[in-house]
């Protein structure tokens, strides 16, 4: 049996990053955390491109862009969404959600979700603390799998698509 997994090794690849400027205070570590992840892991900082966004409904558009645009294997998006006293939590969250996930079905490449969502202050802090707890550290080390998983698969699809095409040759000269 063959096993696929991607590997915590993001020299060969580039990344973008997008953050949302909003809640700056929990972004910037989320940020740090992410950009030390990837260093750590071989990337160089002329491998990772931050784009800063005014809120997490900004998030997408521009994930999106930086996904189709050729020049990333991966991009990250980063955010928080703190629960106020409005029903604007629910709106943002879904919406932010859903379109870092289209991007990703519509460009065909790894777009890590790296969005707090969170009750209270305190709890975005904490997840934006620690780096065994920092979610934008969590986001790079996904991006960075899911970037050695994609060329892993590339490589299959390529070879599987060959192997397709030269039998089906065979088959036409019979």
């Amino acid at each position: 049996m063959k096993t696929l997994e991607g590997q915590l090794d993001a020299r060969p690849f580039r990344f973008g990053i997008v953050v949302s400027k909003y809640n700056e205070f929990v972004t910037s570590r989320l940020l740090a955390g992410a950009v030390e992840v990837l260093t750590k892991a071989g990337a160089s900082d002329e491998a990772i491109e931050v784009t800063r966004v005014p809120g997490a409904f900004e998030i997408p558009l521009v994930a999106r862009r930086m996904a189709r645009s050729g020049r990333f294997d991966a991009v990250i998006c980063l955010g928080a969404v703190i629960r106020g006293e409005t029903s604007h939590f629910e709106y943002i969250s879904a919406e932010a959600s859903r379109g870092i996930a289209q991007a990703a079905w519509e460009s065909d490449l790894p777009v890590i979700f790296g969005v707090l969502t969170t009750e209270t202050v305190e709890q975005a802090l904490e997840r934006a603390g620690a780096p065994e707890r920092n979610k934008g550290a969590e986001a790079a080390r996904t991006a960075i799998e899911m970037a050695n998983l994609m060329k892993q698969l590339q490589g299959t699809i390529d070879k599987s698509t060959s192997r397709r095409i030269g039998r089906n040759r065979t088959k036409r000269k019979r």
